[in-house]
């Protein structure tokens, strides 16, 4: 079994040691008088290919001329079959020519026998009459067993290629297996190559080769036995034929003189000196009998080569001078010297009076001229992606992207893609390449279009493709508010949210946040009231979702979740994936396209606040309906001035009942907005990003019973420009211990570290990143414990990011430093815990 190569052609090892020397018997037929002739049952050495031959190769035989042979795998022999003759002088007049039929092809056979009968009045049949058996695949030792054919090594002078290429084509040169490759005996060609009088094509004929059935196996050893028939039975110079293709669309070069030259051939009688010829290997002759399409493919490949080298176009016209005065097929007369036009691309019928290519195969012309001239249709870039999302008419990313294309076009005829990025070529692929990616280098819009090459050489393209990558965004902090409840209809109707159901908010121009220029929103999410175990996902509307979730949660569970998501067209996108579930969500701040928000500093993780122990805080539980105020700036090395917001991990501990905590600028009116959702004795992180107050403090805000509050800070935002700008990326799954993405495929045990790679890795630079922001997820914990996320290369200090107890499955949002390795650590107290982390941006100076 054959591979296929880039050119569609099917392609089998080829033995290169050197030419095989095939062996020839030559039969006598006996003259029974009366115009008949006959070779009775012989035995014969081994052979494949077999026709009849007679020595005035002017001499015509009207009648019939038929022969079968044995099988030499179990001895049955085969059916009568009519041998066509060879028109007189095909390859000019020559000393020693004979006349004779196209050959056949038999395969292994080791028995002959042929009749021949004149059919005319005056029954009289030519000289000389033999049968000529060749068998392609033994190497000759001497001379044959008949004395005719001496395959010893002659001396002779071949002129070689002409060491100036050929004229370039308007179509690529396909793949072509080589004389070199199919092991022609070159001693047989001791005159050399010829090529055309006027050194150019102008038109191309289809052949087929009359009663040659074979396995693609066997095509080189067809082609060989027909270079040695049309030499040594023919007396041709050469092989008949310019090219040949086998029935799997296999090319092989035919006659001596190079395959990008303007050959000479013997083909089709009169027209050989302006043209160049491909044969199709096998009958046609029925109508019932089409070529394959993988023939007429390759067929029409090596055509729009050829005659591209010209300049002739596959689907026009053809001027040519007749070399002999005859009538072709079609009865019309043609006059030597006179001109006459053609089809670019004709059967050998209509040049000569033969059924050749067949009633099967010349009705396929039309399919290889198109073949030949056609183009790459239907071409479209199906969808951009890799981290690209929709954005308006164009798409966005912050880097990656993934460009997939269609066609209608088969593969066979498409000679290869390329990608142009703002109209310089990218990247060159295969035709059966449909999809590329790369990640887009420099801020701002760039153009994609993707350009297909037919194998006849016309170029499609499709439209271009506008990808932004915005620039580096800034923070603006707004004291909490709620945007959306679906308990109350706020910002959405009033329902839960059902299984695969989504919901779509409508964040920009309103609560005072910019109808444009905004490129992310922070979202404090809180899911409450499930009827089942599910996830949550929030992503920009007018994207494809993907396997990212924002929220993790079982029946009964009221769980919240900080969410940076970008906005596309000012709306964002809320998916649930079972069940029935309310959802709430509070804006804390949005990032804008320019540099008028605050940039981020990394700072921590470091406590700021413990009221087990009175750090930051007086020592006691936060009462029901109670406030705590903390002072932020100027402590734990955040500035005592320019600070607009900072970032902490809350967690909420030892609750005596269910309850909620708020967390906003001190000196401001509380919202109805919440940033922890508890229940009694439950244990609950969620990233907290709060706007300061005035005085340098935040405020938080307990609903009911008791309960103890812990504080770290990771960062914060400052109006200076010393810090970094967020970039938005995803959400993409970076993380996940159940499938070994990014980590080894394993829980983390107690007491276990798994160092991610976020650096380098789905199109965060490799360089210049200080944070990422992560939604980490911990699921199937075996025992309460919990986990901290932290730079690679560092110190772990006590601050948590996720706390759970024994089956829940929790999320949260983290923003860490990045390791000087580009790496971060996730650290898991107790029992064993699966982790999964999705990146949503980062922040980059």
């Amino acid at each position: 079994m054959g591979t296929s190569d880039a050119g569609g052609n099917t392609a089998t090892a080829q033995n290169t040691e050197g030419p095989i020397k095939s062996e020839v018997q030559k039969l006598a037929l006996t003259d029974r008088g009366h115009g008949e002739a006959t070779l009775t049952k012989t035995t014969t050495e081994p052979f494949d290919l077999m026709g009849v031959s007679w020595t005035d190769p002017a001499a015509k035989i009207k009648g019939t001329i038929q022969a079968r042979a044995r099988s030499a795998a179990d001895g049955t022999w085969g059916e009568w079959r009519d041998l066509e003759p060879y028109p007189a002088f095909l390859d000019g007049k020559r000393a020693g020519a004979r006349g004779s039929t196209e050959p056949i092809w038999v395969g292994s056979a080791d028995g002959v026998e042929v009749r021949v009968s004149d059919g005319t009045a005056n029954n009289e049949l030519p000289d000389g009459l033999r049968v000529d058996l060749v068998d392609p695949k033994k190497e000759s030792t001497g001379d044959s067993k008949d004395g005719g054919f001496n395959a010893e090594s002659a001396a002779f002078s071949t002129d070689l290629p002409p060491s100036t290429p050929g004229p370039a084509s308007t179509a690529p040169q396909p793949k072509i297996v080589t004389r070199a490759e199919w092991q022609a005996d070159e001693s047989l060609n001791n005159e050399g190559p010829i090529y055309l009088p006027g050194g150019k094509i102008k038109a191309a004929f289809v052949h087929h080769t009359p009663d040659i059935t074979y396995d693609c196996a066997d095509s080189a050893a067809v082609v060989r036995s027909l270079h040695v028939y049309h030499v040594k039975t023919n007396g041709w110079r050469d092989l008949g034929y310019n090219f040949l293709v086998d029935k799997c669309g296999k090319i092989f070069e035919g006659r001596q003189g190079g395959i990008d030259q303007p050959v000479l051939g013997a083909h089709t009688y009169g027209w050989n000196s302006e043209s160049t010829s491909v044969a199709i290997l096998g009958d046609h002759t029925a109508e019932s009998s089409p070529a394959p399409d993988a023939a007429l493919a390759s067929a029409s490949k090596v055509i729009a080569y050829k005659l591209g080298q010209y300049g002739v176009n596959p689907a026009g016209k053809a001027t040519l001078t007749a070399g002999a005065t005859q009538n072709n097929y079609f009865r019309q007369s043609f006059t030597t010297g006179q001109t006459y036009e053609f089809d670019a691309v004709s059967g050998h019928r209509n040049g000569y009076n033969t059924v050749c290519p067949g009633d099967g195969l010349y009705p396929q012309l039309p399919t290889i001229r198109s073949y030949a001239t056609g183009s790459v249709s239907g071409l479209t870039v199906s969808s951009v992606g890799g981290g690209a999302t929709r954005a308006g008419t164009g798409y966005e990313t912050p880097g990656p992207v993934t460009v997939n294309w269609t066609t209608s076009t088969s593969n066979t005829f498409i000679h290869k893609f390329e990608v142009l990025v703002d109209g310089q070529t990218a990247a060159t692929t295969s035709g059966t390449a449909r999809s590329w990616s790369t990640v887009l280098g420099g801020f701002g819009a760039h153009t994609i279009t993707v350009r297909a090459t037919h194998t006849s050489g016309k170029v499609t393209s499709t439209p271009q493709v506008t990808v932004t990558v915005p620039g580096p965004k800034t923070f603006t902090p707004v004291t909490p508010t709620r945007l959306m409840d679906t308990r109350a209809g706020l910002g959405v109707p009033k329902a839960k949210v059902g299984a695969g159901q989504e919901v779509v908010l409508q964040v920009t121009g309103a609560n005072g946040i910019p109808a444009t220029g905004v490129g992310a929103v922070v979202l404090n999410v809180t899911a409450t009231n499930p009827t089942d175990a599910s996830f949550v996902s929030v992503y920009p509307n007018g994207t494809d979702r993907t396997s990212a979730s924002n929220l993790n949660f079982t029946a009964g569970k009221t769980i919240p979740n900080l969410v940076t998501v970008p906005v596309v067209d000012g709306k964002v996108r809320f998916y649930n994936r079972n069940g029935s579930v309310d959802l709430l969500a509070d804006i804390t701040g949005y990032y804008v396209k320019d540099t008028t928000g605050s940039t981020h500093s990394n700072l921590g993780p470091l406590r700021l606040m413990d009221t087990r122990n009175g750090t930051g805080v007086p020592q006691a539980k936060v009462g029901p309906g109670a406030v705590v105020d903390l002072q932020v700036t100027g402590a734990q090395g955040v500035p005592a001035t320019g600070v607009t917001a900072v970032v902490l991990n809350v967690t909420a501990t030892n609750a005596t009942a269910g309850s909620f905590v708020s967390v906003y600028p001190t000196g401001t009116t509380r919202t109805s907005a919440s940033n922890l959702n508890f229940v009694a004795g439950q244990t609950i992180p969620n990233l907290v990003i709060v706007p300061v107050g005035a005085d340098g403090k935040v405020s938080f805000y307990n609903r009911a019973g008791s309960v103890d509050l812990l504080a770290d800070i990771t960062g914060y935002f400052s109006s200076g420009t010393e810090g970094a700008s967020h970039i938005n990326l995803g959400p993409l799954r970076m993380m996940d211990t159940r499938d070994g993405t990014g980590v080894p495929k394993a829980k983390i045990a107690a007491g276990g570290v798994a160092s991610l790679q976020v650096a380098g890795v789905k199109g965060v630079p490799a360089t210049g990143v200080t944070a990422v922001v992560l939604n980490v997820t911990a699921t199937n914990p075996t025992a309460g414990s919990f986990v901290s996320v932290y730079p690679s290369g560092t110190t772990r200090t006590s601050a948590s990011n996720l706390n759970f107890t024994v089956g829940l499955t929790i999320p949260n949002l983290v923003v860490v430093p990045v390791g000087e390795d580009g790496k971060v650590n996730f650290y898991n107290k107790s029992g064993s815990v699966d982790l999964i982390a999705d990146i949503t941006g980062y922040f980059v100076k």
